[in-house]
């Protein structure tokens, strides 16, 4: 089963030739799931979500659009699997005007049925404590749909972390996780020995970036679970080549494929 997670610079740049960039990408990719963050959709009307699901012929599900000088910003989930059910959960804090969310899904596959959560992080240097918090309340949704006997959950996206940061060993267990006896393992590593950076001074957005060089981007898996179901075939990066000479995106994807036999 293959995973893709992107942030996609919601409309910044030349937003336009970006968005068909971005769709000729994860067409030639063919995921079965895609976790998108920095999705927009205008009061108008005009819906990128909609408009990638319906050009890749997938399922999808979206956080609330909160309008901002008319448009919205969030993060979306498009499945080749009905979506049985989807939950916006908002991420601390809960008592302003954030757009941080954990969009989590679970997915019909016929044979099986797979949860997906899908978020996006705070982006500051500065807001590790805010992260830390975030990934706890994270967990509240993954234990929510975590059963160690069936299909682990896959949780994707830009959490603006490196990893050795706090808040992604919170995630791992190599600090004290926010559930005993909940885990997430991280797909990336688990297939090579390179950085995976994601946020790369390599992209030509991102010449002026003031800490480039970063691995911002994950899918992990939950744990304990049915190994091998869920463990990691291969892992790497898309968005790299431009499309037409245009460059998809500032961050790179993270493209997944995970075991689906079970034990």
């Amino acid at each position: 089963m293959r995973v893709v997670t992107w942030n996609v610079w919601w409309r910044f740049g030349d937003w336009k030739l970006r968005q068909a960039a971005i769709l000729r990408t994860l067409e030639d990719l063919e995921p079965d799931i895609v976790c998108l963050q920095e999705v927009w959709s205008a009061e108008t009307g005009e819906d990128q979500v909609n408009h990638f699901a319906t050009q890749l012929g997938m399922y999808h599900a979206r956080t609330p659009q909160r309008w901002w000088k008319g448009y919205s910003f969030g993060n979306a989930i498009l499945s080749k699997y009905p979506i049985i059910d989807a939950d916006s959960n908002r991420l601390p804090p809960t008592d302003g005007p954030g757009t941080r969310w954990a969009l989590s899904a679970l997915l019909d596959r016929g044979d099986t049925h797979i949860p997906i959560i899908c978020t996006h992080l705070d982006h500051r240097f500065d807001q590790s404590k805010r992260r830390q918090e975030q990934v706890s309340a994270i967990f509240d949704v993954v234990a929510a749909r975590h059963n160690p006997e069936e299909h682990p959950v896959v949780l994707a996206g830009d959490f603006n972390s490196t990893p050795h940061s706090d808040e992604i060993r919170m995630i791992t267990g190599e600090a004290p996780t926010p559930i005993q006896g909940l885990a997430m393992t991280d797909a990336w590593p688990q297939c090579n020995i390179s950085p995976g950076w994601t946020w790369d001074k390599a992209n030509p957005y991102l010449t002026a970036a003031a800490w480039p060089q970063r691995r911002l981007d994950y899918v992990f898996v939950s744990w304990p679970r049915p190994v091998p179901l869920g463990n990691i075939s291969s892992a790497f990066l898309a968005g790299i080549e431009p499309v037409d000479g245009v460059t998809p995106s500032d961050h790179w994807a993270v493209v997944v494929d995970l075991v689906e036999s079970g034990p």
